[in-house]
């Protein structure tokens, strides 16, 4: 078992000290180590972006956001988030065609994402694509079925139904979302809920980590220190598929990222791959030219040949 280390995070009402278990990501993440999604970026920040899309989307600048949204899909094309955003300013535009197009984006890359699933939806009606509408209004039929007014969703999913079905009626129909609290808290409350998962995954509560990331994903977009805890924490789960796309998504927007590139060879290591996970030792090795702690732990996997944290 590793040592823990303990270090100081503040975080606008003050600070806070966190004892860390470096078997977690909670140090390692980030270059640094430590900061918070509001103030560590990486070269190309698709945070500043995706929040001034949100922004611009609130003012109705909507030619604007379209920009924003494009420019943060470009680095992180399978975000449901940035996708549903990127609907949601074509829909301002008048474009529903386009609009549909990237809400399917965000319903293939996240199914639970019921606002987008009605936007989805309506747009499909709006563009003319009733069968379409109509298999989506199905979907949602059937979730409210299986929820049966006792999930989360329960609320949203009775507003993509009675939005669908008005669409497909042919009764008038906004062309954009009311989005409610989805996506639209700021950055506190993202750190604060970033620092919730740092506490929940400490306590092997992955399922709840992986809520709070989500939260604070909805407020930053996909920052490459959320993206590699949302891998560790599935690789917890054994979910190994959606972590090691959770680790690609990160190398994406930032290549040297330390964290995700160690979390990744971890993972190359459960799963045998022992070349791989060699790989991305090297790639720490040359971006840690004095050395690093994320290129010993793999390099201690590896030589383990076996995964050593539990």
């Amino acid at each position: 078992m590793k040592r823990a280390v303990a270090f100081g995070i503040v975080l606008i009402a003050g600070a806070f000290l966190l004892s860390i278990d470096r078997t977690n990501p909670a140090f390692a993440a980030g270059s640094g180590g430590g900061s918070m999604p509001s103030s560590s970026a990486a070269s190309y920040d698709p945070t500043a972006d995706y929040q001034a899309g949100i922004a611009a989307i609130k003012e109705g600048r909507f030619a604007e956001a379209k920009r924003d949204f494009d420019r943060v899909l470009g680095a992180a094309p399978t975000d449901a988030n940035a996708n549903y955003l990127a609907g949601l300013a074509r829909s301002g535009l008048k474009d529903d065609k386009g609009a549909a197009r990237y809400f399917g984006k965000a319903v293939k890359y996240d199914d639970k994402l019921i606002p987008a699933h009605k936007q989805y939806g309506v747009s499909l009606a709006a563009s003319g694509q009733k069968e379409k509408a109509q298999a989506e209004l199905d979907a949602m039929k059937a979730k409210a079925a299986a929820c049966a007014g006792t999930c989360q969703e329960a609320a949203d999913l009775k507003d993509a139904i009675d939005a669908i079905t008005a669409a497909l009626a042919g009764g008038p129909q906004a062309r954009r979302a009311d989005p409610g609290s989805l996506l639209f808290a700021g950055s506190a409350e993202g750190d604060h809920a970033y620092l919730d998962a740092v506490g929940l995954i400490n306590e092997h509560r992955y399922e709840e980590a992986i809520a709070s990331l989500r939260r604070a994903e909805q407020s930053f977009g996909p920052h490459p220190d959320i993206l590699t805890y949302l891998g560790f924490a599935n690789r917890k789960l054994k979910r190994y598929d959606l972590a090691e796309a959770y680790y690609l998504q990160a190398l994406a927007v930032a290549p040297g990222h330390k964290g995700a590139t160690e979390y990744y060879g971890e993972l190359m290591v459960e799963r045998g791959d022992l070349a791989g996970a060699r790989a991305k030792l090297a790639q720490l090795d040359a971006i840690c030219a004095f050395g690093c702690y994320e290129a010993e732990e793999l390099r201690h996997w590896i030589e383990q040949g076996h995964g050593s944290a539990s």
